[in-house]
């Protein structure tokens, strides 16, 4: 992705702007990564492993990952060029880092990554409940070809528990969320979703990016939850061939999933 005049100052205060704007419904955001980190220090079984960042955003995660594991090589894998522009802006000669213009969307997205040896663990965080259910399993599915055996998907997001079935833990899951963020700011407004999306969109230096978004009709204003519930990627990742799966980190519907594959 070309990033035009946008230089590497401007792109790091965006990130950094990104990254407050996220906390505003993530406050325990931090918490999260240092966790879902944690389990990739664990089960890597070498200093250098090989890691994929499913739908990086501007590389959040991919930074604190590869501050945490100088060694790994991470694919960070998103098919928004603004958000990749600004991750490579703002990392253009970080060691171990490679962004990825690529939608998990469309099957064969793996190969085009042109790995050269199997991934040791995909991690994610609160990216792939945009998939809508059909896309996520074959996500899954295609995802489990290039993990070695044994390594992990370690996925970060809000996943609910199904209404129908347990209507009050996915009420309680949703209520521990909202009064954690009540405590948090004390009824302050940070920056939301929109009003981000706003401001960077009309940044000269993003014009080419954010023409080229308009273009793949990728919009920001999709901040829905397709696939929302924790079953859906459950019985995904089962009928991936995944051998365990569970939660290891939970606030809420906030939760860190986890799938080792079959040693």
């Amino acid at each position: 992705m070309d990033t035009g005049s946008l230089d590497t100052v401007t792109a790091r205060a965006w990130l950094a702007r990104w990254d407050d704007q996220q906390r505003g419904f993530l406050p325990d955001r931090e918490e999260r990564f240092t966790a879902l980190i944690d389990v990739v220090a664990e089960t890597a079984g070498c200093p250098d492993p090989l890691v994929l960042d499913l739908g990086c955003g501007p590389g959040s995660l991919a930074t604190r990952l590869l501050d945490r594991i100088p060694g790994a090589t991470v694919v960070a894998i998103d098919a928004d060029p603004v958000l990749l522009a600004l991750g490579q802006a703002a990392e253009p000669d970080r060691p171990g880092l490679r962004f990825a213009d690529q939608d998990l969307r469309v099957p064969g997205w793996s190969g085009e990554l042109r790995l050269d040896r199997p991934v040791d663990a995909a991690v994610s965080t609160t990216a792939l409940h945009w998939l809508p259910q059909r896309e996520l399993a074959a996500m899954y599915a295609e995802l489990a070809t290039v993990l070695r055996p044994g390594g992990v998907l370690v996925n970060g997001d809000h996943l609910e528990e199904d209404a129908a079935a347990a209507p009050t833990l996915a009420r309680l899951g949703t209520a521990l969320i909202k009064r954690e963020e009540e405590r948090r700011f004390h009824g302050a407004s940070p920056e939301g979703w929109g009003d981000w999306w706003t401001a960077v969109l009309a940044v000269p230096a993003l014009a080419g990016p954010a023409a080229e978004k308009q273009r793949r009709h990728y919009s920001s204003d999709h901040h829905g939850s397709e696939s929302r519930w924790l079953h859906t990627h459950v019985d995904a990742l089962t009928a991936a061939g995944f051998a365990e799966i569970g939660t290891l980190w939970q606030r809420g519907s906030n939760r860190l999933l986890c799938a080792v594959t079959k040693q």
